[in-house]
């Protein structure tokens, strides 16, 4: 034990340059704690339009202010502290990996998992620690037991990756993807609901739906569909990418078997970092996406055999969620929502502009879109980084063209508005020749 203490102790001196977790709370957490606890009992509405406590969670992060950044749909920054750890693990993993990242730093992926869980509200034993929300549903989605000619349900405005493993089945297993439309916006969540509902037929084996839809931020009714689903024998695979730490929900108000997200989007946790929940009793049918042995079939961990890969991505992400709970995810729900109304708002009443994202708070959040009347998506996104150097996302889609806006925490009002300001302009004078 001495000698280990003393081997550790080397690597921590030879990282000396990496901070000390200490080091990191007073320098990021310890500005949101005391933030937070001005406002404690305060409604989250209120707070969302309070500029002293959403500066504290500015100052957390180090990013180029240069630069306008409303595309944190994609992947988003990570505060300071979380990228300090991330750094931290990742230099103590580097000294001698069999044993520093193997033995040292990798069996910490249980601590992220019993975090994970409770946040969840599901049971440890239920959650594997993925890469991403690709990779989480793509292990249900090709480790479910299908047989030629069961029907798979899902939307066209579900995410490509996604529809594209289903097309894989389809010429792999002969089963068939059914893919039903919507309006955008819907009239209603029950309007969303009856769609799948109608379009279910004594072959639907799978409904694969969004939780949001990564296009305009539609929030749909999980728990209907899931129960509808489960009544009937039919699996409910749900893709949480852009829902989990955006806005606050758990396991129970979903009623789901199967989730799967990103944590490297509104978690703001490390590139590379995912969750895959599948209800205990339903583990056992599903083949991992990488094999693994017959005495881990009921274990959520098959999930996780992956071969070699870093530890310090998936350790950092308990200080992503401590980051999460100094804000309040009710209270980071109410201002993401804030800032999505200080430019749809004022954009919505210019000639042209059509919104895409219904106001409902039951139906949306921070993600929400537009169509810039008559001009070229593509061509205002090039304009907005090249003349002012904001990022958004260009949508071209079949159906509709549209700009995502995704602002975070992190976003001032100022940025808002230049935002704003720049669009008014476009739509007033349009593109510059």
């Amino acid at each position: 034990m001495s000698t280990r203490r003393r081997f550790l102790g080397s690597l921590l001196a030879s990282t000396a340059a990496v901070p000390t977790l200490a080091t990191l709370k007073s320098d990021a957490l310890a500005r949101i704690l005391p933030a937070a606890r001005a406002i404690d009992g305060r409604d989250p509405a209120d707070v969302a339009q309070d500029e002293d406590f959403w500066r504290e969670i500015q100052q957390a992060f180090d990013i180029d202010r240069g630069m306008i950044n409303l595309n944190n749909g994609g992947v988003a920054p990570s505060p300071r502290v979380v990228n300090a750890a991330f750094q931290r693990y990742l230099a103590v993993s580097n000294q001698a990996p069999a044993i520093t990242m193997w033995a040292w730093i990798e069996p910490a992926i249980d601590a992220v998992r019993r975090r994970l869980a409770a946040s969840f509200g599901c049971e440890p034993d239920e959650m594997a620690i993925t890469r991403n929300a690709s990779e989480a549903l793509e292990i249900v989605q090709l480790g479910l037991p299908l047989q030629r000619g069961d029907e798979v349900l899902t939307t066209t405005q579900d995410y490509p990756r996604m529809i594209t493993t289903w097309k894989q089945r389809e010429r792999r297993d002969g089963i068939v993807l059914r893919q039903i439309t919507f309006p955008v916006p819907p009239p209603s969540q029950d309007d969303l609901a009856r769609r799948i509902e109608e379009a279910v037929t004594p072959r639907t084996k799978v409904i694969h739906i969004c939780h949001i839809t990564n296009l305009t931020g539609q929030i749909f009714p999980v728990k209907r569909i899931a129960q509808f689903g489960r009544a009937r024998g039919i699996e409910v695979i749900v893709d949480g990418a852009h829902a989990y730490a955006h806005f606050p929900f758990t396991r129970d108000e979903l009623d789901c078997d199967y989730y799967g997200t990103s944590l490297h989007k509104w978690l703001t946790a490390p590139i590379g970092t995912g969750f895959l929940y599948v209800r205990r009793a339903k583990i056992a049918k599903i083949w991992p996406l990488m094999a693994a042995p017959p005495e881990m079939n009921e274990n959520i961990r098959k999930f996780e055999e992956i071969g070699t890969h870093p530890a310090a991505n998936h350790n950092a992400i308990v200080e992503a969620l401590d980051f999460l709970d100094g804000i309040g995810p009710e209270r980071k729900a109410a201002r993401l929502r804030f800032l999505r109304d200080r430019w749809a708002r004022r954009l919505e009443r210019l000639p042209g502009v059509k919104l895409l994202t219904p106001f409902d708070p039951a139906q949306s959040c921070g993600l929400a879109s537009f169509t810039p009347g008559q001009l070229d998506v593509g061509k205002v996104t090039a304009h907005l980084f090249d003349r002012h150097r904001i990022i958004v996302t260009p949508i071209a889609h079949p159906e509709f063209n549209c700009l995502r806006i995704t602002p975070n925490v992190y976003t001032t009002l100022a940025e808002i508005d230049r935002f704003g300001d720049a669009m008014e302009e476009l739509l007033r004078k349009g593109l510059p020749a």
